[in-house]
């Protein structure tokens, strides 16, 4: 059924391939990544890579048409959309809270294997006071520079919008950059003992999302630059805001607990 077929403010989204072809990029993705991992060859993680970033490509594609030029989202989809963000957060909060559960589970009564002792002897942690608060300094100002963007768009101030957006990206980009290079010169490895498990497992997928949440915004930035957005239609920015200040807030407790305390 087309989604111009009915008298009503739901949209039917027509027949798509990007949720098939989004979940094989995904299934590549991560078996690439195990193949990475025990047989060190990245060629089908490369390939998972470049397949789910076409399929987001296309697949934002297809929502900005339906948005922006189809009228397609009304404001009973609009607030829809809204609850689907706000649960996947949610969902998301879960996710990191296992993560956190494990690292408690293990920090606060070590067990035998790991000589009753935490961080484990020979495990020589970072210092919490480096790169880490460096990072977390840039993503607490880039959670900033967004909401400055955010209130620009509301006040119809497009050169301060594309100004602070741009800022908010870069923020992102050097928080990655740094992470990474906090990685290359770790003393220790995933492999090392719980300690190395839960910090690489917890601080990389927090780095995936801040990878996610800079395309997000990535995204945003190019359809503010083409007059996408007004003062009371602009949910898919909203969106991206609130996806990045749950990345600010999921950081300060890794940094409190496993930087910090975890040390």
């Amino acid at each position: 059924m087309s989604a111009s077929s009915g008298h009503h403010p739901y949209h039917l989204v027509d027949l798509s391939p990007w949720p098939l072809i989004g979940s094989i990029s995904a299934m590549m993705l991560t078996t690439g990544l195990v193949k990475w991992f025990h047989q060190y060859n990245f060629n089908l993680f490369l390939l998972g890579i470049l397949a789910t970033l076409l399929t987001m490509i296309q697949w934002w594609r297809d929502v900005t048409r339906e948005g922006t030029y189809q009228g397609l989202h009304t404001s009973v989809v609009v607030k829809g959309l809204r609850w689907g963000m706000i649960l996947f957060i949610l969902s998301e909060v879960l996710f990191f809270f296992s993560f956190f559960w494990s690292f408690f589970h293990s920090s606060l009564s070590p067990s035998i294997e790991i000589g009753m002792y935490w961080p484990p002897l020979g495990i020589q942690p970072f210092n919490p006071f480096q790169i880490p608060l460096l990072n977390t300094t840039i993503l607490l100002s880039s959670g900033a520079t967004v909401t400055w963007a955010h209130h620009a768009i509301m006040e119809s101030n497009h050169t301060q919008a594309i100004q602070s957006l741009g800022l908010t990206i870069i923020l992102g980009v050097y928080f990655s950059m740094l992470q990474a290079f906090e990685y290359l010169e770790a003393s220790f490895s995933i492999a090392d003992s719980v300690f190395g498990s839960t910090f690489f497992v917890a601080t990389g997928f927090h780095g995936l999302h801040v990878i996610i949440g800079s395309s997000f915004l990535l995204v945003c930035f190019i359809r503010l630059f083409n007059c996408h957005f007004s003062e009371y239609r602009h949910v898919g920015f909203e969106a991206a805001a609130w996806y990045w200040h749950f990345v600010d807030v999921v950081w300060l407790f890794l940094y409190v607990f496993i930087y910090w305390w975890g040390s």
